[in-house]
């Protein structure tokens, strides 16, 4: 399991480089125009902060044998694609109807903080 989590955050930290300079060069204009930069810019962020998370827990995960430690990892990852993925659409489409469902990938963001949590306090 730690071998999927160390390589989907990697994968997540090196497309958060290029998605965030897309964003930043190529993007810029269209998403200024449309008032979704931000919106953009979270994405990105949350991205790169559970790029690192996923990093942290497959490298925990070797350390720590707690079936909460692997529930963290998989909601941060499926959190991580619906969260972002779902405004890296809505800013490019403009189909708004895609921000019903970024409270799904926020809300395993938190599982999967809440998860890491229980794995390392029945650890420590």
């Amino acid at each position: 399991m730690h071998k999927l989590f160390l390589l989907s955050g990697v994968l997540l930290g090196g497309l958060g480089v290029a998605i965030g300079a897309f964003g930043a060069h190529i993007l810029k204009p269209f998403l200024l125009a449309n008032n979704k930069l931000g919106i953009f810019e979270t994405g990105v962020q949350y991205q790169f902060y559970h790029a690192l998370a996923l990093i942290f827990i497959g490298i925990l995960a070797e350390k720590i044998n707690h079936v909460s430690i692997s529930y963290a990892g998989y909601a941060m990852l499926f959190g991580t694609l619906i969260f972002s993925l779902s405004l890296y659409t809505i800013c490019i489409t403009g189909i708004t109807k895609f921000g019903a469902i970024t409270p799904i990938g926020g809300v395993l963001l938190i599982v999967g903080w809440v998860s890491l949590f229980v794995g390392i306090i029945k650890k420590i």
